[in-house]
């Protein structure tokens, strides 16, 4: 059933029982992700009495909420949260400040995203830039190495994060011709510069140091490693744009993070990535039932921790053979 553009189809009929959110399921993760939030910041802030290790070792601890609390904004950004909308997005938008992402911008690109997973014609926004073996065979000699270092771990998982969520949000990019975007961001902005004006004033500058640089980018970078390993795997789906289909993508194209239970809870199971692309209305809390009752969905596209690592060596699409290779394996071809 879970082979072939029809059977993708069908499982999105399959899955629609799963797509009711329950009010009192998503006020209790919400209240267990932003209460430890606000007391392991409260608790780090004490902590700086005593040794600015330890305040910045509970800083470290508490990004994996931060890291939760983008991923219940991301269940709102697809309207799987609330029942309403307009209680989701209001939500979205306050945990924006927190997580440094303009709702209604990073929504409009996430939804590209969604849009179009796997389609070699409409790659740009919300996603890993990602060229084809010809693509790059084609390009100077200097855009081949800008994108050597593009495609680097170093920037990709070191120097990437900090620049997205502390310079690139800060602006609309991909959607500055919208009034409503940039209203999103500026008022994300001042928020974020009302915040960190409170806390430069009741605290000066160790807390903005020791707590909300390092939790903002401890948790930006696993935010973009599991972004990065939902869709860059060997077996991925890309096709041109005649050929592309958005449930196979969605079924093909995303990988099922296999992570301990503790790690799957602070992620909010999001590493269930290919049943979230077929059927992204499904609240986070529902994606395990989903695999309980359907092992065919268990089964695909599994990829450990230990095989996530390999993923850095690929960077790109062989139209051939149908996988992503790394600059080494692309010469042979």
């Amino acid at each position: 059933m879970a082979q072939g553009v029809t059977a993708a189809r069908d499982w999105v009929k399959v899955l629609a029982k799963y797509r009711q959110p329950d009010t009192a399921r998503s006020l209790f993760e919400l209240s267990v992700t932003i209460g430890p939030f606000v007391l392991f910041w409260a608790l780090a802030w004490w902590a700086m009495g005593i040794s600015y290790w330890l305040t910045l070792a509970i800083s470290c601890v508490n990004a994996a909420f931060l890291l939760r609390l983008f991923t219940i904004q991301h269940d709102c950004g697809h309207g799987a949260f609330f029942e309403s909308r307009t209680v989701s997005d209001w939500l979205g938008r306050v945990l924006g400040v927190l997580t440094l992402t303009p709702y209604d911008v990073w929504r409009r690109s996430h939804s590209i995203h969604h849009a179009s997973a796997g389609n070699l014609g409409r790659r740009g926004i919300g996603d890993i830039t990602t060229l084809t073996v010809a693509e790059y065979r084609a390009l100077p000699v200097v855009r081949r190495v800008l994108y050597r270092l593009y495609r680097n771990p170093v920037v990709l998982f070191g120097i990437g994060p900090g620049y997205i969520f502390l310079l690139q949000n800060r602006v609309p990019l991909g959607l500055t011709g919208h009034m409503k975007y940039w209203i999103s961001a500026m008022t994300t902005n001042a928020a974020i510069l009302a915040a960190l004006g409170l806390i430069l004033y009741f605290g000066g500058w160790a807390p903005i140091l020791l707590i909300f640089l390092p939790t903002s980018l401890l948790a930006a970078t696993t935010g973009v490693w599991l972004f990065y390993v939902q869709h860059q795997f060997e077996s991925t789906h890309w096709s041109e744009e005649q050929d592309w289909d958005l449930h196979t993508a969605a079924l093909k194209g995303s990988s099922y993070y296999v992570l301990p239970p503790v790690l799957q809870w602070l992620s909010a199971n999001i590493g269930i990535h290919h049943v979230h692309h077929l059927y992204s209305r499904i609240p986070f809390y529902r994606l395990p039932q989903v695999l309980r009752d359907h092992a065919e969905l268990a089964g695909m596209n599994r990829m450990s921790i230990r095989e996530s690592l390999r993923t850095v060596q690929l960077q790109l699409w062989d139209e051939q053979s149908g996988r992503l290779l790394s600059f080494a394996e692309a010469r042979q071809v």
